[in-house]
């Protein structure tokens, strides 16, 4: 495995579409919901780890604990990071995550995963 702690890797995105939510009506405007939030740092960790596994390896996600501290407006221009934190008995991948628009932290915290063989779930 060439999965090393302090890898990272940065994605950027928009806010649009199915990321959005004005919560069931409530809001004047759509925001990025913290569903689409979740989505796109569980994205970027699972790329990390695909780009870095030996053949026939994937991963899956296991615990997820984040925080959803700002709004990001329809439209707005995101940047989600995964740092891998910690590697654990060559199978637990544990990551630093955060979501930001420019400057402002919009989410933060962390994402675990666990390497799986392909071939444990069929063809």
């Amino acid at each position: 495995m060439t999965l090393e702690p302090g890898i990272e890797r940065t994605e950027d995105f928009t806010a649009e579409g199915h990321l959005l939510t004005d919560v069931r009506g409530t809001l004047p405007v759509k925001v990025l919901s913290t569903p689409g939030m979740v989505a796109m740092m569980e994205r970027c960790a699972t790329t990390l780890g695909w780009e870095h596994l030996e053949d026939g390896k994937a991963t899956v996600g296991f615990e997820i604990c984040i925080k959803h501290v700002a709004a990001a407006a329809e439209g707005a221009a995101c940047t989600v990071t995964a740092t891998l934190r910690e590697v654990v008995d060559e199978r637990k991948l544990r990551f630093d995550v955060e979501v930001r628009e420019g400057e402002r932290t919009i989410g933060v915290g962390t994402h675990e995963r666990r390497v799986i063989e392909r071939s444990d779930f069929g063809a």
